[in-house]
Parts: structure tokens; C-alpha cells; sequence
């Protein structure tokens, strides 16, 4: 099965009232531990890169082993720009053979949004490629997003029914919440249910993305610190809000950090139990099978067997 967009997935979510998961690759260790996963469970899956992964592993080395994937397993897979600050990072994506980008002008204000996304939905769609934007700012640091709690904004449904309208984008990143890192709350956490369902009246044939939503898994957490790290006040959104949005609209959930936080937890341990290691096979290895056993959970607990391909 060839890479395919996001379209054929994203209809049957919002059909079946589920999430579809979307997870962040830098390595072959990430491309090779989620999709065995989704595999496994016979899942569609989205992999998805952002600007500095793609310049961490050079894109037409992700491309390949996302290629290899794609022949070693029977599952529906997209290859999506995650966070593309500008049109010639979508322009790179769309002509090197991704399916799906993002255009983040989120930064900017509506107007300027507004022209930069319909810039990169005309040309993404001239080439047959689907355009996730985003409206409303997202706190946090992620790769060469950095905002701050000041400056971070809920969504304006309105908004987003004009901004769609206006940009012909095909699904749109809100921000109801969540933020970008391990440190998404001080307090319980807690999401704007009543925003996305106020989008979801307005926008009902638009698939809603749900960024920062890693739930920062706790013993990842402790793994990592145990073993020399210094993550400490770390709190991600619980599996339990996460499927709950789902159920309320959100087609697609964004998951990064959890997958950080396996790999490092994994290898710091190898390293503090093996000292004398220094063959990369031996905490590389485990630490792809610890990203294996993050994605057969979110698969199974998150984004549920419903949506099974």
C-alpha cells in the first residue's frame, strides 16, 4: 500500500467518533517502534516530522525508511509535515513526496494567517497533498515552537469557521488547553471541552487536531529521572481526556513527547546499568522496543481499537 493522505482516515474517524494518532519521527528507531505497533494492532497511523527533524536526519533519509515502512506492513500510513513555519518548508514536503503538511502561522495575526495558509492549501492541493493549519496559540517549547504562557490563546470558533471558509484548508489545529513539552499543567488537568464542541457545531465536516497532547506517562518520567535526568514537575493531558476528546470531535491527536521521554528513559537506564556498554545496538534496540510499547498503548487505550483499518 502506497502512502496515502489523510482524507479516507480522518472520515472515518469523525464517522466512528475517535482519534487518529499522529506521532513524531527523528530516527529509524522511531519509524521502526511506532509502526510495527501500529501494525501490530492494525491501525492506520500518521508519521509525522517536523523542520528540525527533517533537518536532524535529512529528508530524503526519513523519507526512505518511512518508504520501508510502508512496504514491510499492511496498515494505511500518511507522512506529514508537523509545524511548517513557511511556504517553501511546505513546498520542500509537498515536493519531496510528503502527504500532508501544516503551514503554523498561528504566530501571526488572523489576516496574515489567513494569506499564508490559503498560499500553501492552493499549491498543496494543486499536488495532491492535504493542509492542516492552525488558529489559536499553543504555550510551551517544541522544536522551533517557543511561546509563552502570556501569549497563548484559545481558539475562537467563529474565527475558525471564517478562517476554513477562507483558506480551504482541509483540517485545523485548535488550541483548547494543551501545550507544547512536559510541562502542560501546574494544576489538574483540564481542557476546553465546551470550545471544541462549539468548533465541532460550526465546522461538523472538518477534522479537529489536538497538538501538545503527549500525557507525559509518568514511570517514562521516573525512568528518566531515576537514571540522572532532571524532569521534574513533568505533567502531560491522561489517557482518559485524551480518548474523551476524541469522542468529542478531535480527529487527529499529536504525540512527541512521550516518545522523547521513552527513548532517553530507556537509554539513560542502559547507560546506568551497563556502564561498560558502548555498542549503540544495545540502548538503541530497547529503546525502540519501549517506543513499541508507548504506541500499543496509545493505540489501545487512546485511540481505541474503533479504529482499526
Amino acid at each position: 500500500m502506497p502512502l496515502v493522505t489523510t482524507d479516507d482516515m480522518f472520515k472515518k474517524a469523525m464517522k466512528g467518533k475517535y482519534a487518529i494518532g499522529a506521532f513524531n519521527i527523528n530516527n529509524m528507531e522511531f519509524v521502526q517502534g511506532i509502526t510495527d505497533a501500529a501494525n501490530e494492532l492494525k491501525s492506520p497511523v500518521i508519521l509525522q516530522a517536523s523542520p528540525s527533524a527533517i533537518k536532524y536526519a535529512r529528508i530524503d533519509y526519513l523519507i526512505k525508511m518511512v518508504e520501508a515502512a510502508v512496504e514491510t506492513t499492511d496498515i494505511p500510513i500518511a507522512l506529514h509535515l508537523d509545524h511548517g513555519l513557511d511556504f517553501e518548508t511546505c513546498k520542500m514536503c509537498v515536493d519531496a513526496g510528503f502527504t500532508s503538511v501544516m503551514i503554523d502561522a498561528s504566530k501571526y495575526d488572523f489576516e496574515k494567517n489567513v494569506e499564508l495558509t490559503k498560499e500553501v492549501v492552493d499549491y498543496a492541493h494543486s499536488n495532491g497533498v492535504v493542509v492542516e493549519a492552525e488558529l489559536g496559540t499553543l504555550a510551551g517549547v517544541e522544536d522551533e515552537v517557543n511561546v509563552s504562557d502570556d501569549d497563548a490563546k484559545y481558539t475562537d470558533p467563529n474565527q475558525a469557521y471564517e478562517f476554513v471558509q477562507k483558506t480551504g484548508c482541509d483540517s485545523l489545529a485548535i488550541a483548547i488547553g494543551t501545550s507544547h513539552g512536559a510541562y502542560k499543567f501546574k494544576g489538574d488537568a483540564r481542557l476546553r471541552f465546551d470550545i471544541l464542541e462549539n468548533v465541532k457545531e460550526k465546522l461538523p465536516n472538518t477534522p479537529i487536531v489536538l497538538h501538545g497532547a503527549s500525557s507525559v506517562i509518568p514511570e517514562l518520567v521516573e525512568m528518566c529521572n531515576t537514571n540522572g535526568a532532571d524532569i521534574l514537575g513533568a505533567k502531560g493531558v491522561p489517557d482518559d481526556i485524551l480518548k474523551q476528546a476524541g469522542q468529542k470531535g478531535v480527529s487527529k491527536i499529536n504525540v512527541d513527547t512521550d516518545l522523547r521521554l521513552a527513548m532517553t528513559g530507556e537509554i539513560r537506564r542502559e547507560f546506568n546499568e551497563e556502564p561498560s556498554v558502548f555498542d549503540p545496538r544495545k540502548y538503541l534496540g530497547p529503546a525502540r522496543d519501549t517506543i513499541n510499547e508507548v504506541v500499543l498503548h496509545k493505540i489501545d487505550n487512546v485511540f481505541c481499537s474503533s479504529n482499526k483499518a
